[in-house]
């Protein structure tokens, strides 16, 4: 493909960007390009994920972090996120949560809801800083106002759990259902475990269903392992629904 000149560059139109987009990964990804190697923040972290992600180019972690540092560099809040990650799960750079805490801390400074849910995990956990959970949930509260489902789950957890605050179940279950309908996976098994805990297990039915969409194998086998437990035959039987599917025969990919 033929590299993007400044002049097509300067000229295109939001339009045009948004449509080359959406086209093909590899003529989206020279235009993203060309675009960092011109200065441009925005197009810095995106190319960053996409090497990160191998859409439309291979998957190069080490020019993954050298792009995400760059946009983090001119206040760029995800790219500083990103970086985060990147030294938290050791993509493209050793393992180092010190660091991983330290550009999380940065991104929710710049106010990015992402980087608060992940530096009041950071502090929850004490991964890479001391432990602060009063801390911890400043942050996630700071996320949760601006509609961060995952942070409003976690702070369900809280008011479950009588961390840093007295053991609430009606808040812990508005914080679930909150998080439920926000979209997240782990909000939406704590909406319907609560809704059963009830005894409301046709309002809890439909949120289990949900789960296989966007849950993680290792969350979905710790969640089939609770209901497998329940009393209510329907609740057993989501469970079986939940269980992993046989691997369909062919060619491997």
């Amino acid at each position: 493909m033929e590299p993007i000149s400044r002049q097509q560059l300067n000229t295109a139109t939001a339009n045009d960007l948004a449509e080359i987009l959406r086209g093909p990964p590899e003529q989206a990804a020279a235009w993203v390009r060309a675009a960092a190697e011109g200065g441009v923040a925005e197009a810095q972290a995106v190319f960053g994920q996409m090497l990160l992600d191998g859409q439309g180019l291979p998957v190069d972690r080490e020019q993954a972090v050298y792009w995400f540092k760059r946009a983090a560099d001119a206040d760029h809040p995800m790219a500083m996120n990103m970086l985060g990650q990147c030294h938290h799960h050791g993509w493209g750079v050793p393992v180092n949560l010190v660091l991983a805490a330290y550009w999380y801390r940065l991104a929710a400074q710049q106010g990015l809801d992402w980087g608060m849910y992940n530096y009041a995990t950071a502090l929850a956990l004490g991964e890479g800083v001391p432990a602060d959970r009063p801390g911890a949930l400043a942050w996630f509260e700071k996320a949760a106002a601006l509609g961060h489902a995952k942070s409003i789950n976690i702070i369900g957890g809280f008011h479950e759990d009588g961390w840093e605050v007295p053991v609430d179940k009606q808040q812990a279950f508005e914080h679930y259902r909150r998080a439920a309908e926000g979209g997240d996976f782990r909000g939406q098994f704590n909406y319907a475990r609560l809704l059963i805990e009830r005894g409301d297990i046709d309002a809890a039915l439909p949120w289990l269903d949900r789960l296989p969409g966007t849950a993680t194998p290792a969350f979905l086998a710790k969640a089939r392992a609770f209901l497998e437990q329940a009393a209510d035959a329907r609740v057993r039987a989501k469970a079986a629904e939940l269980a992993p599917r046989p691997a369909t025969g062919g060619p491997a990919a």
